[in-house]
């Protein structure tokens, strides 16, 4: 049963060891772990260490003679399950090393090792498992003295003249502690980095793959080595060095489009004139950590982060700590907490007056540009009544009635046809839309405003802005970045940030027009935060940043909100998502 456990957690596991990083994993004092072998080896460890001490003929692996567990044997513990594996024809690492460290006298102990292996012959004839000895080992002349599956671990960077000795040597190994003193937090010092750069490239010199032991183990020195060339990365932590490793390629994003930083005027920034429009600008997912990796990867800045006036939003949902887009949606349409998946209706299913619907009563025109279908969560909360997200017909159909004057959406191709649009005119390009004189107008974007083409969203502003102001009336116009979310429930840091530069293009086109429309407020928040988003690490001048994900799903934390124009003092501090909706209220004086 034992061995059926454990053959299942490397199926499970072992697809891990398939995608190994540059640099192999080193699982240091492996017999330490609760699952000893088998757990670096299902991590895809491509070395695994052992502590052995030589005692009445026996081979124990112990960190120390008084720690010897008769039950716990070299053959028992490492050459048996080395010999299941490929048994069975487990899929492992290209080359694996079983590094004996050698604990006793190395002449006898390294005799009773040759001899334990002889019992092994599937071991000693693979060649794609060396046995590695460290610890005491025999006068580098003996090496030679050994059968052709045994090497050495050099624990020295002098060079070695013979070359039949330097063939026995399978790597390198020097203590960190003799080139540097750090604990594997913030950054090696310039002093540091250069002993250690050092250390490596002598190593390389003589042509043999390098260790370090009593290393920091931590994610930043695991990569900072990665970096720097060390070929085995030393750890106690194999599973999630292994994974760290292994995933980082897809989380480090070097950025190459940027948005244009646009600087405000400020002429009315914060003023009391009275407000005519407003643009409320909605990032689906995009939290503080999304929004920074977006400007360190923009050369620093956005044009949002170029605003002064900003807070931040509680988004807890009606009957949840963690809201979706429909309950965070709809707090900021109607100024109600409602439970998640509702769009427009609260915890009794009961209509809530969403702005739009409020404002057209006023003589406002209304809009909505969304990178997301328009009847996604998000816009929908804006013009729909459902109790249910997924109620796409339903929702569609009250867009139908809605007052909505424009929407900009990609299309519902399996759900609507072009002719079934109601009253709205569905155009067949982008720039029809900015002078089309009909009251209601569509059009659907075919996923162009994805990151495909990320001035796409920008363009559909900047047609919806021009559209709205030919009607001669106040307006609201809604823009939403819907994508952002959509990479960061995928752990995409490089698809956050490309949708973060299309959706501060689009922040810039608004805050042109609020510069050259006095009377225009522009708001920038999200309705909630994607990922759990956090940035260890990354380099400014090379626009590059590593994102690291603790979820798949939405969170609970905070998001920023930003404001530009008359009263966008209004916006600061930091509050519930529900009174976006009242401080517009309040400055339109409704």
């Amino acid at each position: 049963m034992f061995k059926i456990v454990l053959f299942l957690l490397v199926l499970t596991n072992g697809l891990m060891a398939q995608n190994s990083a540059s640099s192999r994993i080193h699982s240091h004092n492996d017999y330490l772990q609760n699952v000893p072998f088998w757990k670096a080896y299902a991590a895809g460890a491509s070395s695994i260490e052992a502590d052995v001490f030589l005692v009445n003929d026996t081979l124990y692996v112990a960190h120390t003679i008084e720690e010897i567990d008769i039950g716990r044997t070299l053959e028992r513990m490492y050459f048996d399950p080395l010999k299941e594996v490929l048994m069975l024809g487990l899929e492992g690492p290209n080359q694996l090393q079983l590094l004996v460290d050698i604990k006793s006298e190395p002449y006898a102990t390294l005799e009773a090792i040759v001899n334990s292996l002889k019992k092994y012959s599937s071991i000693s004839q693979d060649n794609a498992i060396s046995i590695t000895i460290s610890g005491n080992q025999p006068k580098l002349p003996d090496y030679l003295n050994y059968p052709d599956n045994i090497f050495f671990d050099y624990q020295s960077l002098n060079a070695i003249e013979n070359t039949a000795i330097l063939n026995k040597i399978a790597l390198i190994s020097l203590s960190f502690k003799i080139v540097s003193e750090w604990n594997g937090k913030g950054r090696l010092t310039a002093d540091d980095f250069n002993k250690v750069s050092q250390a490596i490239d002598k190593a390389h010199a003589l042509g043999k793959p390098f260790r370090f032991w009593a290393t920091p183990d931590s994610k930043t020195s695991w990569k900072v080595f990665s970096d720097m060339g060390v070929d085995f990365i030393n750890t106690d932590m194999p599973f999630e060095c292994a994974q760290y490793l292994n995933t980082l390629p897809d989380r480090y994003y070097q950025n190459s489009e940027f948005s244009e930083i646009y600087r405000p005027t400020f002429a009315t920034d914060g003023s009391d004139k009275a407000v005519k429009n407003v643009i409320l600008m909605i990032g689906d997912g995009n939290g503080l950590a999304q929004i920074s990796a977006t400007a360190l990867a923009n050369k620093g800045s956005l044009s949002l982060t170029q605003l002064k006036n900003l807070g931040f939003l509680k988004t807890q949902s009606f009957d949840d700590f963690t809201t979706d887009s429909a309950g965070a949606g709809t707090a900021i349409a109607t100024g109600k907490k409602v439970p998640n998946r509702a769009i427009g209706t609260g915890n009794a299913g009961v209509h809530e007056e969403n702005i739009m619907e409020l404002l057209s009563k006023r003589g406002f025109v209304s809009g909505i540009v969304t990178t997301d279908e328009i009847s996604g969560a998000t816009p929908s909360a804006f013009y729909a009544h459902q109790t249910d997200r997924s109620m796409t017909e339903e929702i569609l159909n009250d867009l139908l009635k809605s007052p909505l004057s424009l929407f900009i959406s990609e299309g519902n191709r399996d759900t609507i046809k072009n002719n079934a649009m109601g009253e709205y005119a569905m155009l067949a390009s982008l720039d029809e839309v900015a002078n089309y004189k009909k009251e209601k107008v569509g059009y659907f974007t075919n996923g162009n405003t994805t990151s495909n083409n990320n001035s796409q969203l920008a363009a559909a502003t900047d047609s919806a802005l021009q559209f709205l102001k030919n009607k001669d009336k106040s307006f609201f116009l809604l823009v939403e970045g819907a994508k952002i979310d959509t990479y960061a429930h995928e752990n995409s840091i490089g698809g956050v940030i490309s949708e973060g530069i299309s959706f501060d293009k689009a922040v810039t086109a608004s805050l042109k027009f609020a510069d050259s429309n006095p009377g225009t407020l522009v708001i920038v928040t999200a309705d909630h935060e994607t990922g759990g988003l956090t940035l260890p690490q990354g380099n400014a001048e090379k626009n590059e940043i590593e994102g690291d994900f603790t979820t798949h799903d939405h969170t609970g934390m905070m998001v920023p909100i930003f404001a530009y124009g008359p009263q966008s003092d209004e916006f600061q501090g930091v509050y519930e998502n529900t009174e976006v909706f009242n401080k517009i209220l309040k400055i339109l004086k409704q």
